[in-house]
């Protein structure tokens, strides 16, 4: 069952106003920077979810923020059809294992570094998934 979480801000512009200027970082080949969607402190009933709760999120949490791309990701190789077309772009929200990629913090944003191949799919809402 997912809770729908009380979002005093949008949590697309939170995360992005949270990181801040990226542009130092350059991604090799097929790997993306990912932002974890760490959920506010409050559900719309009103629950407050612990500190500690919400900072399981940095390790559990399967949503994240596409952030930056290197220059081959989401790029066909010969003969294969992995994606099938579908670009990921900066900016959308992907599905992805818990497990999946290399944690790090970026401007004290927790975030991880995935292989295209990684992400699972898309959501337009953060809420939808847990």
């Amino acid at each position: 069952m997912n809770i729908a979480m009380a979002h005093d801000v949008d949590p697309k512009e939170k995360l992005l106003d949270d990181l801040g200027d990226i542009s130092g970082i350059e991604l090799f080949n097929n790997q993306i920077l990912v932002a974890t969607y760490i959920r506010p402190e409050k559900t719309k009933g009103g629950i407050i979810m612990t500190d500690r709760a919400r900072d399981e999120d940095r390790f559990q949490s399967k949503i994240g923020l596409v952030v930056g791309k290197g220059p081959s990701a989401f790029q066909e190789e010969e003969g294969g059809n992995w994606f099938n077309g579908r670009q990921v772009e900066e900016g959308e929200w992907i599905i992805f294992r818990p497990s999946d990629g290399w944690s790090l913090t970026v401007n004290g944003v927790s975030c991880r570094i995935l292989s295209d191949t990684q992400v699972k799919g898309t959501v337009n809402d953060v809420d939808k998934v847990w």
